[in-house]
């Protein structure tokens, strides 16, 4: 996304965009400041154009929870003032105020989709992957989670499939162009209790989790707010916790096994 020509001849003959391409990872953006500015806001900017020039009828923009830092409130609306804590968070907020301005200033029907933690089968783990699904792998062989801090810290995990639906929600939906929704599952969940549930789904109870320090720029607690989404997109979470955790353990038994 970051070549414009490219990304114009990609755009050809496209109707709707949904634009989930970036660095994702916290860490990589302290790392890597400037390639995370190049690739989510630079490469946002490029497709924003393009897709004026290829007159796309909507574009969603996959942004992040992490926009509003750490929170005055809980849950977070959509109002809550944003404090980006690291690059990423940051490009996230740089790539929202550009699908905004390109509502107002060339009527592109941008809406910005603000994702709190997402998992599901075929997230990776590694160094980059999700939270969730870095605990089941390691779990799976037999090492203990590792877990940033005290485990207190809280978050709203969301299935991928109720991310899915929310996107497939705003395309078929009417026109909410420069519109902001969080997407979440308007529940909160401590890292100890994940760990507590993966364990037993697991059948590891025996393995206890190592603590290390907190990493910098990462938020302490985080709930969404979705009354927003629910009200305007309909917008409505159908897989509980437990329910998903079963599928992706499942899952990842499956794919081990392959």
């Amino acid at each position: 996304i970051r070549n414009r020509e490219i990304v114009k001849t990609c755009l050809r003959d496209v109707e709707d965009v949904v634009h989930l391409a970036a660095v994702t990872s916290v860490k990589g953006s302290i790392d890597e400041p400037l390639a995370t500015l190049d690739i989510n806001a630079s490469g946002t900017l490029n497709l924003l154009m393009a897709s004026v020039d290829a007159r796309v009828r909507r574009f969603v923009f996959a942004s992040s929870c992490c926009v509003y830092g750490d929170p005055h409130q809980l849950p977070i609306s959509e109002d809550h003032p944003m404090n980006p804590l690291s690059p990423y968070a940051a490009s996230k907020v740089a790539g929202e105020g550009y699908c905004q301005a390109f509502a107002r200033s060339y009527g592109l029907d941008t809406t910005c989709l603000r994702l709190f933690n997402v998992y599901g089968p075929r997230q990776g783990g590694g160094e980059h992957g999700g939270v969730i699904s870095k605990f089941v792998e390691r779990l799976s062989e037999n090492l203990p989670p590792v877990i940033y801090g005290d485990g207190e810290q809280f978050r709203d995990f969301i299935h991928v499939r109720d991310v899915v639906e929310a996107f497939v929600t705003v395309l078929q939906g009417e026109r909410c162009a420069g519109e902001v929704y969080n997407i979440g599952s308007g529940k909160a969940t401590t890292v100890n209790e994940l760990i507590r549930q993966l364990l037993t789904l697991l059948g590891r109870e025996g393995i206890e989790p190592v603590h290390i320090p907190a990493v910098s720029g990462e938020i302490r607690s985080s709930l969404a707010d979705i009354r927003k989404a629910m009200q305007q997109i309909g917008f409505r979470p159908r897989l509980q916790l437990e329910e998903g955790l079963s599928l992706l353990v499942g899952t990842k038994v499956v794919y081990a096994d392959r």
